[in-house]
């Protein structure tokens, strides 16, 4: 029954039988015949079937919420008695805002110090993808940002607060400054997250504050495009500290303060409101409470 319903979670998510099929490593007429029998043993129709996947009825969606609980409930059961006869180990996925991959490492490295045989597979997402990968089982925990956030379904840890600043790489803007307003930002061509990341919106929103409109003449979901483009020096950006601080690793940048307004954001760690968790990711919540408590450079204060 499980494997049936891990299957299911898989067609849903993918919403094409090949699609699913492929990404759960079995040939398309075996989920099709899985499926068939799950909805045999539960005497209703779970999916609506053209000459293509059509969506799932209502009773489709009933049994998807039950499949994402009964499933994560046995993963974390299976993950539990693992864990009392070899300790902690296996596989976490963390999913992260593109922003803040700058620093998961101080997460996960001093987590490895302490649970050497836990690995980790990290994921760029945007905040909303975040919150629907930790819902659909895909991600284990997440890093994004607290604020504005709706996060009722989430234990939430903060870990710190997010400033920003304006980087370049061109000498003649702004020489000899070591801070700008945001409003003198909008004067400026900006390489730029795109609109569909939470970093945008929020910027965005701060621009607008200030009475101007972003120049974006580059939008990129990629960090490394960023790094790219501002590094040539024909583009500049805002960028929250902590990434402006891996820039200037990469190559001659300058970093300005922005102020009028001054701006944060407080970015934290996620995980689904399961109980229990699994043993990893409990170890994990406690850890990043012990990182936010007793770090003031981690939290930003």
């Amino acid at each position: 029954m499980i494997e049936k319903l891990e299957l299911f979670m898989a067609l849903a998510r993918e919403r094409h039988f090949g699609r699913a099929a492929e990404a759960s490593n079995i040939g398309q007429p075996t989920l099709s015949s899985a499926i068939k029998q799950l909805e045999d043993q539960l005497g209703v129709q779970l999916v609506r079937r053209g000459s293509r996947f059509q969506g799932l009825t209502p009773e489709g969606e009933k049994v998807l919420d039950w499949a994402r609980r009964i499933v994560g409930d046995y993963r974390s059961m299976n993950a539990d008695i693992q864990a009392s006869r070899k300790g902690l180990s296996g596989n976490v996925r963390i999913a992260v805002i593109p922003t803040a991959l700058a620093m998961v490492h101080e997460l996960t490295q001093s987590f490895h110090e302490v649970y050497p045989d836990v690995c980790f597979s990290i994921l760029s997402r945007t905040s909303d993808q975040i919150l629907d990968l930790i819902g659909n089982l895909e991600a284990d925990f997440g890093i994004t940002y607290l604020e504005n956030e709706p996060l009722p379904t989430m234990v939430t840890v903060p870990l710190y607060l997010e400033r920003y600043l304006f980087v370049t790489a061109n000498e003649a803007v702004f020489p000899g400054r070591d801070q700008v307003t945001w409003a003198e930002t909008g004067g400026e061509q900006l390489c730029l997250l795109t609109p569909d990341m939470q970093n945008r919106r929020i910027i965005n929103r701060y621009l607008a504050l200030s009475g101007v409109e972003p120049k974006a003449g580059i939008e990129t979901d990629s960090v490394l495009a960023m790094v790219s483009h501002i590094r040539s020096g024909l583009w500049s950006g805002i960028l929250p500290e902590k990434l402006a601080g891996l820039f200037s690793e990469a190559g001659p940048v300058r970093t300005l303060r922005l102020s009028e307004p001054d701006a944060t954001q407080l970015v934290g760690a996620v995980t689904a409101r399961a109980k229990p968790h699994t043993p990893v990711v409990e170890a994990l919540l406690r850890h990043a409470k012990q990182i936010s408590a007793i770090s003031p450079a981690v939290l930003g204060l």
